[in-house]
């Protein structure tokens, strides 16, 4: 497999961004700017970018979420204890959890590559779906990208497809799992806790159709950028490597929700996950490659910006957020 470079890296960024590595992972915000009246303007979404070998990757805050009572998501099979103790040994409320959205946007040269959509109009009232400021604040218009992936058709990662009743990027084509689309797809979907899904697939996917590739585990989406089944979150849930320079990253998506409750304990069960004795059996086939290649990840509900590492860890593994690493 690939091995990380460790040679010293460029900063890059233009503008607002700075870099904050995984492998050159750039720090710094992007800051409110003024308008000429001196009415301050609402500051874009945090973004971070990095540069894998010769393409550069944007990390892009869609929005987050405070919720409560976090035993009803992770470990629903343990006891509410495990849980709260497993939080507090890591320094983190007991009653509450912050949840982050993090599309990626992987510059590849001949292709501007965009993974996942965010919320999309439906999540603005919440301070959501801010996938198009980011990409902006980033530098690129939504008309630059030229390939959209679905990783999987929960809404959080296919509201932003449609704007205003028409394609957000209006130049795309668009690559998804045949597996996934076939399950949403389906009228059996209706009377099922699945409706829901179904009925946002039909809204924001469906009209999409003759415009998309349905691939399966192994397929390449672009030179450098390959598809592995990660099944269980969802039917068809998938992710993504990305490899250039001899330098690779491992694009999660929902593989993993928690990077404490998914991570150090892999096998307890996650409400969101629709098959959870296979998302578990997942966590652990993607994680493990993870640590043995000490490659960089981005996990879309990461602690934002969504890139880490993991060791494995006694039950499970460890996060290890990324830093400077391979800056210099």
């Amino acid at each position: 497999m690939t091995e990380m470079s460790m040679k010293r890296r460029t900063l890059m960024g233009a503008g607002t961004l700075g870099v904050l590595a995984a492998p050159s992972l750039m720090t710094g915000l992007a800051v409110a700017q003024e308008k000429t009246d001196n009415t301050q303007m609402t500051p874009p979404p945090p973004i971070r970018s990095f540069k894998l070998g010769a393409f550069k990757v944007v990390a892009i805050n869609d929005g987050t979420r405070v919720s409560d009572k976090p035993h009803e998501t992770y470990g629903t099979n343990q006891p509410q204890q495990a849980v709260a103790d497993l939080l507090a040994e890591n320094f983190l409320p007991t009653d509450a959890l912050l949840n982050s959205y993090s599309p990626v946007l992987v510059d590849a040269g001949s292709d501007v590559v965009l993974f996942d959509t965010g919320m999309g109009e439906g999540g603005r009232e919440a301070d959501a779906g801010r996938l198009l400021e980011g990409i902006r604040a980033a530098g690129y218009q939504p008309e630059q990208v030229t390939v959209v992936v679905v990783t999987h058709m929960h809404g959080d990662h296919i509201g932003g497809l449609m704007e205003a009743g028409k394609p957000a990027f209006a130049n795309a084509r668009y690559v998804m799992g045949e597996t996934e689309y076939a399950f949403w797809k389906d009228p059996a979907r209706m009377g099922t806790p699945a409706e829901n899904g179904h009925k946002a697939v039909l809204d924001k996917v469906v009209p999409l159709a003759e415009k998309t590739t349905f691939i399966a585990d192994g397929a390449e989406v672009v030179p450098g950028i390959s598809a592995i089944a990660a099944f269980g979150h969802s039917p068809g849930h998938m992710v993504f490597r990305v490899d250039s320079d001899r330098q690779a990253l491992i694009l999660t998506a929902d593989t993993a929700n928690h990077f404490v409750l998914s991570l150090q304990r892999p096998d307890w069960e996650v409400r969101f996950d629709m098959d959870k004795a296979k998302a578990a059996e997942t966590r652990r086939r993607v994680f493990d490659m993870i640590a043995a290649e000490r490659l960089p990840f981005i996990g879309y509900h990461m602690p934002f910006p969504a890139a880490g590492y993991v060791e494995k860890r006694g039950e499970g593994y460890r996060f290890v957020p990324v830093s400077y690493q391979l800056d210099i």
